[in-house]
């Protein structure tokens, strides 16, 4: 986010080739074109990453919206005129940065394997096993590392869209009786708000066109991926997690159409 203040490392990164404009059909941009940025793509950085008790190289691609950019680049002009006070606040605020994470033969390969993850704080991080995200991110990584594939990890998804806070009041109606799509809607919220389009772009300025294998269980990541013109040769299942804990939520998943067993 600081790269965006000065206008001296914003310009290395260019030049370096380590920052690029994207327009909607995944086409870098020039620099000062007046239309047409989507996305702004970072990297690739170079990661050592510790998975299983080894140690990987990986290659990190940070993305963001432009208009989420365009915040910050209008707070940061204000700083030298005493503004500092709106920029301080705006670091406060949540900006939804997401992330590609490629092994290194991840784009020569004809077709990778490619995992897309919604970022989930309470299976991922806090190992929580009302849902079975956090053994599908590790099974994931165990599938990509070995396939030279790519995770895409969507930070702006947490609770199918809704954010933490929320999330949590719908693991109380959840408790109360409600699945876990009904629990969203009784707050006023879709059942499912993610969009996949930015994943999309991203994967196809970095394969030029080439198709993926999608290693997922949900249809709709396919479609969101192919309306924005991202080819998928297949899906590739990934059923894990499964515990008495979450069984009312992997049945709600299932009668919404993912690709699942049958739960008792």
């Amino acid at each position: 986010m600081f790269s965006y203040v000065d206008q001296r490392i914003r310009q290395w990164l260019r030049d370096s080739g380590k920052l690029v404009t994207l327009d909607d059909q995944g086409r870098p941009v020039p620099p000062g074109a007046p239309d047409g940025r989507v996305l702004s793509v970072l990297g690739p950085i170079p990661l050592a990453h510790r998975h299983r008790n080894r140690e990987v190289p990986l290659r990190w691609y940070p993305f963001v919206r432009r208009i989420e950019l365009e915040r910050v680049l209008d707070a940061a002009a204000e700083v030298p005129r005493g503004g500092e006070e709106r920029f301080r606040e705006l670091l406060c605020q949540n900006m939804s940065v997401n992330s590609l994470l490629a092994t290194e033969g991840f784009l020569e390969q004809p077709a990778p394997l490619v995992r897309l993850h919604s970022c989930c704080m309470t299976g991922d991080v806090f190992g929580s096993m009302r849902c079975e995200c956090g053994p599908q991110l590790q099974a994931a990584f165990d599938r990509v590392l070995e396939q030279q594939g790519a995770v895409v990890y969507m930070s702006s998804h947490e609770g199918r869209g809704i954010g933490l806070w929320a999330k949590a009041i719908t693991y109380l109606l959840q408790d109360s009786g409600q699945d876990t799509y009904e629990a969203n809607v009784s707050l006023g919220l879709p059942e499912d708000s993610r969009d996949f389009g930015d994943a999309a772009l991203v994967l196809r300025h970095l394969l030029g066109g080439k198709p993926i294998r999608l290693l997922s269980n949900n249809p709709m990541k396919r479609e969101h991926l192919e309306r924005a013109g991202q080819p998928v040769a297949e899906m590739v299942p990934l059923v894990t997690g499964l515990s008495p804990h979450n069984e009312r939520y992997m049945r709600a998943k299932r009668r919404k159409g993912h690709k699942l067993p049958e739960v008792p």
